[in-house]
């Protein structure tokens, strides 16, 4: 799921058929051929990624000459780990570790294609536990040609993890409130985000430089050679998307087969994306909306889409001044009810669990199910433990580009483009963008394109109201690719593979199994 608000910058999620809450919606329906707007460009200037030299630089002949040994774990799974560079640029700097987990193909009927890298994004979303996901849950044709292997990447879960802060801290940093309205409201959000800095500083200060995109897409390389793979198969998800294509872009000569479903858009700044972001989670709102006011009991009543709309904020306002019991020590306030209502945003089959929670909270003064949609989305456990997720996305987020917001002020300037976008979530997505303005490692990436010249085809499926990776995104990437073609789902969720749809389904395992890209302009109902 994407990381919105105080947490950090709202820049994509993982797939919501992750680890965290595995899902199959969608529609079913054919492809058919259509004449689809151009994809979403940014206005600012832009530098394209150059590729690398093809020949492995002698000083990271080590990691490329590494033999992976791989052990039984997890109920018919894999794992293995390996060393790579803290630093790139100066591999003398020390090794970190990582790790990686695959089911072998099962080779029925089909000829075995290699290794199928797979990443539900995030950043900060675990492959590992994505890869043991998928390979439960991928069409059976294509887990029989290819060997299902998730890498998490460094400082994601197994590989060197950032860390940040205890659990009653993170209680405490996700129940901050990300709209604030008063002076008194900005100093308290501003405190805790340099708070959180701080803790990720001193718990992980030596990760935090090398933990980008690109580095963890030249780590994705080592781990190609090691597998013994020519060419690298890989199928992404949301920020997945963007590991991939920059792979594709530092090295379009090994790219194999690879599917970037859910995609961003690496020629816009932090700004931009959060900004067209808070307008998927809108659209993304109405739909739910739509839905729930034709049923009896909506607790956003039954008159028009508009009218839910008002109600949530509402509701949200008066959680705000007055948070909800939950059966628990911890109490649902407006920051912790906007993240459950948007946790339910990423997948159509949790509809029906948000307009439980909702009529729980709206009607009974209960939180509990709101507050469970909420623990959801930031990957707490009932223990009252967290993942790594968003200690990892801040650190990526904060070093691939500059912060969306340097300033309070900047932010307020900021806030009429966001309200526009999304009425509903558009100021805590802006307050958001102000978390790396306080991180202690200056970014070291900044918009760019990507064509991958060179690149075998390249396939980007994207989905038309998708609420974190809005559908012009795909649009936007597939036309930078200089072999990137376009597949829509018109539908809602996040993503589209493996999630319900047959026409999807049949376009991608098409394109995996033979190569065969779809034909320009294939929307899928």
């Amino acid at each position: 799921m994407t990381v919105i608000g105080l947490a950090t910058l709202g820049v994509a999620g993982c797939s919501s058929s992750g680890s965290a809450s595995p899902s199959s919606t969608g529609a079913n329906g054919g492809g058919t051929a259509v004449s689809a707007p151009s994809g979403d460009t940014a206005s600012n200037s832009v530098t394209p990624l150059e590729p690398l030299p093809t020949a492995v630089p002698a000083d990271l002949n080590r990691y490329y000459g590494q033999k992976l040994s791989w052990t039984s774990c997890d109920a018919g799974f894999q794992c293995t780990t390996f060393k790579v560079p803290l630093d790139y640029s100066d591999p003398s700097a020390g090794d970190i570790t990582l790790s990686a987990v695959r089911q072998q193909a099962t080779g029925q009927g089909v000829p075995r294609q290699g290794s199928l890298l797979v990443n539900p994004g995030g950043p900060g979303g675990s492959a590992v536990d994505y890869a043991e996901y998928a390979a439960e849950t991928f069409p059976p044709v294509v887990r029989a040609a290819y060997d299902i292997v998730g890498l998490d990447p460094r400082g994601v879960a197994r590989s060197s993890p950032v860390t940040c802060l205890s659990n009653s801290q993170m209680d405490a940093y996700t129940a901050v409130d990300t709209t604030p309205t008063t002076q008194a409201g900005v100093d308290k959000l501003v405190g805790a985000d340099k708070a959180f800095a701080q803790g990720c500083e001193q718990r992980s200060g030596k990760l935090l430089g090398h933990v980008s995109t690109v580095d963890s897409a030249r780590d994705m390389d080592v781990f190609r050679a090691l597998l013994g793979d020519a060419k690298l198969h890989y199928l992404g998800k949301s920020y997945g998307t963007f590991l991939g294509a920059t792979y594709a872009g530092l090295f379009p000569s090994k790219v194999g087969t690879m599917v970037l479903d859910g995609a961003m858009n690496p020629s816009l700044n932090a700004f931009q994306l959060n900004s067209q972001q808070a307008g998927g989670f809108e659209v993304a709102f109405n739909a739910f909306a739509a839905d729930c006011v034709k049923r009896p009991g909506c607790a956003l009543g039954n008159g028009s889409v508009q009218q839910a709309g008002q109600k949530l904020t509402a509701f949200f306002n008066a959680a705000e001044a007055k948070p909800l019991p939950t059966g628990q020590s911890r109490q649902l306030n407006s920051a912790l009810a906007m993240t459950g209502v948007i946790s339910a945003m990423y997948d159509q089959t949790q509809w029906p669990d948000l307009r439980l929670a909702l009529a729980d909270a709206i009607g009974n003064n209960d939180g509990k199910e709101l507050l469970a949609l909420s623990d959801q989305y930031y990957e707490r456990g009932p223990d009252g433990s967290y993942s790594n997720l968003m200690y990892a996305n801040s650190a990526v987020n904060c070093l691939d580009l500059p912060a969306a917001a340097t300033s309070p002020a900047q932010v307020q300037q900021q806030l009429a483009t966001y309200t526009k976008d999304s009425p509903l979530f558009g100021a805590s997505l802006a307050w958001g963008g102000l978390s790396c303005a306080y991180w202690p490692v200056s970014a070291t990436g900044s918009p760019h394109s990507i064509a991958a010249k060179g690149a075998a085809p390249i396939l980007v499926v994207g989905t038309t109201r998708d609420p974190a990776t809005p559908y012009a995104w795909a649009q936007g990437l597939a036309a930078q690719l200089s072999t990137g073609s376009l597949l829509t789902y018109d539908g809602d969720g996040h993503t589209a593979y493996a999630r319900g749809s047959s026409c999807i389904d049949e376009a991608v395992n098409n394109y995996l199994l033979r190569g065969t890209v779809p034909a320009k302009g294939t929307v899928c109902h």
